[in-house]
């Protein structure tokens, strides 16, 4: 399926000299995915869900697309340089298609609303996959204004696609469901993101850029065949916003916010709706824009780890920096696949994945893993830190979307368009944030800086939660110290 190379900040290119026996252990770990099987049922909103079987061929089109993505953003990095002749070209290229992904946000979730998500996943992959088979059919002598093209439809399809296919998770396997789906496909991605970054070098190196381009369009072909032959079910048809918020936020430990936003936002009529749509964030509960707000950050700290990566891969290992990453990201891409292993055992019954509390918590041990990994630590000891640091991101990432996913459907497409903009507006601002500092300061003190602000966003988030969490309990006591005087009131006749 569609990419996700604007929705993943933490690991970006620059592996080239990987060696082929990564691929192959990529491939022992694909084979080695949970077996367990969800059979097809009927839950109490009457929405039939697929099995997991069919999610699996789904998750494996989503990872064939994502191999494809970040294979395409090595090569394109290199072609874009080959095109504009200067590294200002390249900056700019990337810059364009990080912008494209930011402003589709918000009309991401409006238009999944209005057409369908499995009609926008399908379009979305459609029109890459031609934007990527011009570019193959073009290589050898590509204009400036196609290439700047092709990079606009690749980011904003991506932000469509992955609005689309987060907010309907819930309608697919059930909601009680999505903490595992949303772990099969970040574990998916993960793996294929390792792999596409080990196969670039070689594919390049073989084929050149017109070959590198064409398996990204196919790869394209493959997620949007998968949705065609499947035929998923993307919404959730008869649900209404209370029903969905109160069974929703209950799931994820805030029913009375997730219901609160609902009501809020869809309460709305006439004008009301017109200043919603210039407002996204209006009736988000409080908490859970604390959440988006602190998962933009998080991708502004992670520009910091990717932009110095390189830098002391070089100081690490002169002669072999891509080796060095290789390890790196082979470890990192093994902790995500752990991280849904064993959110699998430890989430609550009704497949919450923990809430607010649990992607705080994560989003702090990841930062300071990667912190961690940047103190000049001996080669088993990085390994070990890289994993730690992939274990803590796939954490956040399953804990976050679960979270989500679990406002009424009607909202999702709204949220997640939000989240997107959110999380590429921070990649994009710490990209250039991380590369200036680098002029001045060590790498070491740019990754604890940036990670820094990440820990204190997610410390503000779990005092918020403590507070709510208190409240709640407040108010559950004082229900109780009055439901005895009413049930000893006069009623004997």
């Amino acid at each position: 399926m569609s990419g996700v190379c604007g929705n993943n900040h933490r690991a970006v290119p620059n592996v080239l000299g990987q060696h082929r026996s990564d691929s192959a252990a990529l491939a022992g770990s694909w084979r080695s995915l949970p077996r367990a099987v969800l059979r097809v049922s009927r839950h109490r909103t009457g929405v039939r869900v697929i099995s997991v079987p069919r999610f699996r061929l789904l998750a494996t089109a989503y990872a064939v697309s994502a191999y494809g993505n970040y294979l395409n953003l090595i090569a394109l990095s290199l072609f874009s340089y080959e095109v504009t002749g200067t590294a200002f070209g390249i900056g700019a290229v990337m810059a364009l298609r990080l912008f494209a992904g930011v402003l589709s946000g918000p009309a991401a979730g409006a238009l999944t609303g209005r057409v369908g998500r499995r009609t926008v996943m399908i379009c979305t992959d459609a029109a890459q996959a031609a934007a990527m088979t011009v570019l193959a059919l073009t290589a050898t002598a590509t204009p400036l204004w196609l290439l700047g093209l092709a990079v606009v439809v690749l980011g904003a399809g991506n932000t469509f696609f992955t609005v689309a296919l987060r907010s309907a998770v819930p309608a697919m396997v059930g909601q009680d469901r999505r903490a595992h789906a949303n772990g099969l496909l970040v574990t998916a991605r993960s793996l294929a993101t390792v792999l596409g970054f080990a196969s670039a070098a070689p594919v390049i190196g073989y084929g050149g850029y017109a070959a590198a381009f064409t398996l990204n369009a196919a790869s394209f072909v493959v997620s949007g065949a998968a949705l065609v032959v499947l035929r998923p079910r993307t919404e959730e048809a008869g649900e209404t916003g209370e029903g969905a918020g109160a069974r929703a936020g209950a799931g994820a430990g805030s029913g009375a916010e997730a219901g609160a936003g609902a009501e809020g936002v869809g309460g709305a009529t006439g004008g009301g709706q017109r200043r919603v749509r210039w407002r996204v964030w209006a009736g988000v509960p409080a908490l859970l824009l604390g959440m988006v707000l602190l998962r933009g950050t998080d991708a502004l700290a992670s520009s910091s780890h990717n932009v110095a990566l390189p830098v002391v891969a070089d100081l690490a290992d002169p002669s072999h920096p891509a080796l060095f990453m290789s390890r790196f990201w082979a470890a990192w891409a093994v902790g995500t696949v752990l991280a849904h292993q064993v959110l699998k055992r430890v989430r609550t019954k009704d497949g919450s994945a923990w809430g607010e509390r649990g992607f705080a918590l994560g989003t702090c041990a990841m930062s300071c893993a990667f912190v961690l990994a940047f103190t000049g630590l001996p080669a088993l000891a990085l390994v070990l830190a890289a994993a730690a640091a992939g274990f803590a991101d796939g954490w956040t990432e399953i804990v976050y979307t679960t979270r989500l996913q679990a406002a009424p459907d009607r909202e999702r497409g709204r949220l997640f368009g939000l989240s997107a903009t959110a999380e590429q507006s921070g990649f994009a601002l710490g990209t250039v944030a991380a590369a200036a500092a680098l002029e001045a300061l060590a790498p070491l003190t740019v990754v604890a800086l940036f990670h820094g602000t990440a820990v204190c966003g997610a410390l503000v988030l779990l005092l918020l939660a403590g507070r709510r969490g208190r409240v709640e309990g407040a108010a559950v006591d004082v229900r109780h110290t009055r439901e005895p005087r009413a049930s000893g009131s006069p009623g004997k006749g």
